[in-house]
């Protein structure tokens, strides 16, 4: 199950994103051979996710996304917790569309629940060959 939750931004999803960002997160999680299991996509503020940055991580500086893994051998199940601002922000210094680069984050998110990490430039490679690869399945 995929919950989605805004705080603390006037953000609103797009009518019908709900529903393709779930089916499509299924798929990603199917094509990387792993299940689904509960995730919380919550859409905030800068302000609340730099509190969660320095509470969580000891990271005092802004960033888009925070994931908290909580997955099972068998299952995912996270908690993305996402900065509008921030999305706001990347999708104008990349010249993306905000709805365009929320789904980056999203499944960038996604792909560290799946277990890829981005700490050292193959990482980030490959997470970023995923991300591409996934975003044309939306």
């Amino acid at each position: 199950m995929i919950f989605y939750h805004i705080d603390n931004t006037k953000f609103k999803f797009p009518y019908g994103f709900k529903k393709r960002c779930s089916d499509w997160i299924n798929k990603t999680v199917i094509k990387e051979n792993s299940q689904l299991g509960t995730i919380n996509i919550i859409v905030t503020s800068d302000e609340l996710l730099l509190e969660k940055n320095i509470e969580y991580l000891n990271h005092n500086f802004y960033t888009d996304i925070i994931t908290f893994d909580y997955s099972s051998k068998d299952k995912i199940f996270g908690d993305l917790f996402i900065s509008y601002d921030r999305v706001v922000e990347n999708a104008k210094q990349y010249e993306n569309v905000t709805i365009d680069e929320l789904k980056r984050v999203i499944i960038h998110g996604i792909l560290h629940l799946l277990g890829y990490k981005d700490q050292t430039p193959p990482e980030k490679a490959i997470m970023t060959q995923k991300e591409n690869f996934y975003l044309k399945l939306f």
